[in-house]
């Protein structure tokens, strides 16, 4: 498996979580991480993933709100939810991943871990939300 694939997956399930048990968690991301994986490149990729999100929740649950026409985030499986939000800081805040790596990244990571369904429900609102920020470019 690719570094930063498993990167991905190790900052999901830190999102997943977070999601569930909320700050609680917040101060165990980082040894969970390490604890979960040697590599230290691909542990500090899914800590900054992670670190992302957090930082920039708001903007990013805005955004995702926008674009998820009768979704209602909250409502959201909590993989999809937390694949989204990953992606979508990938998306609007790391320019050196290409969008298409991202996109396909977070569709396959709702299609191993979430419903039958979340790989074409995610690629949806991530193309709308790749769109978008092309438009403001």
């Amino acid at each position: 498996m690719k570094k930063r694939t498993r990167a991905r997956e190790l900052a999901l399930q830190a999102l997943y979580q977070l999601d569930i048990q909320g700050e609680s968690f917040a101060e165990e991301v980082s040894a969970f991480v390490h604890d979960e994986e040697s590599d230290k490149e691909t542990a500090e990729f899914a800590l900054s993933l992670v670190r992302g999100v957090i930082l920039e929740q708001e903007v990013i649950d805005a955004r995702i709100r926008e674009v998820a026409q009768n979704w209602d985030l909250e409502r959201m499986a909590i993989v999809d939810r937390n694949v989204l939000r990953m992606a979508t800081q990938e998306l609007m805040f790391m320019d050196e991943i290409p969008p298409k790596v991202s996109i396909n990244e977070a569709i396959e990571l709702g299609k191993r871990f979430s419903t039958k369904n979340s790989g074409a429900f995610i690629n949806g609102i991530l193309d709308r939300i790749k769109t978008g920020i092309a438009e403001k470019e």
